[in-house]
């Protein structure tokens, strides 16, 4: 675990490093959780062996202890200058879960990312879908993959417009925000199904 330092205080890294990388994948987390979050970790353990370095950037309001996040913007500062001080070689694809999607989204131009991995992209505030944040996923300005539980409450694949912006939404049956499933469903399967199907992308991605 390395901490790096930011505008906004110390973020901190933790590295799975592919045996013959191909591309890093930095994600961050969300509002509610850090960077041990399952679906974090599920891409952390299955995507080195498949030449993807995953990077989990844990940001300085999560590691200094406090329970609330920063605004958008302080989120974002911390987010980049982080990723300026990893020593990145070749592609790098960002993302992350919920409020690190959008991080993800919002920089993945100004940081040099050639594609965005949006788990659990938080459409809306539940119960509100009018106030969407599609603006967000829609700007990245990359190739952006959505993996998105048909039950979460923040928009379920099916709310997800598919003739907008350069992005693809693939459902995770009977998921909810956190990726929980509910029977006859499988919480295994469902994280190695979206690990594989990230993979799939990922390498589509670079050739």
């Amino acid at each position: 675990m390395e901490r790096i330092r930011t505008p906004t205080g110390d973020a901190r890294v933790v590295v799975a490093p592919a045996v013959d990388p191909v591309l890093t994948l930095v994600l961050g987390h969300g509002a509610g959780g850090g960077i041990e979050a399952r679906d974090l970790v599920a891409l952390a353990a299955a995507l080195p062996e498949r030449g993807v370095t995953v990077v989990r950037l844990e940001q300085p309001w999560r590691v200094a202890g406090r329970k609330v996040a920063g605004p958008p913007a302080t989120l974002d500062r911390a987010w980049v200058a982080a990723l300026a001080a990893l020593d990145i070689g070749g592609p790098l694809v960002v993302g992350g879960r919920s409020a690190g999607a959008r991080v993800a989204c919002r920089t993945a131009v100004e940081v040099g990312a050639i594609g965005c991995v949006a788990l659990a992209f938080p459409l809306h505030p539940p119960g509100r879908p009018e106030r969407t944040r599609l603006d967000e996923l829609v700007g990245a300005g990359v190739p952006t993959l959505v993996l998105q539980g048909e039950r979460d409450a923040f928009g379920g694949p099916d709310a997800f417009p598919r003739t907008r912006g350069s992005y693809d939404v693939v459902a995770l049956p009977g998921a909810d925000h956190s990726f929980r499933v509910t029977k006859p469903h499988d919480h295994g399967a469902t994280l190695a199904a979206l690990a594989a199907r990230a993979g799939d992308w990922l390498l589509a991605l670079v050739g």
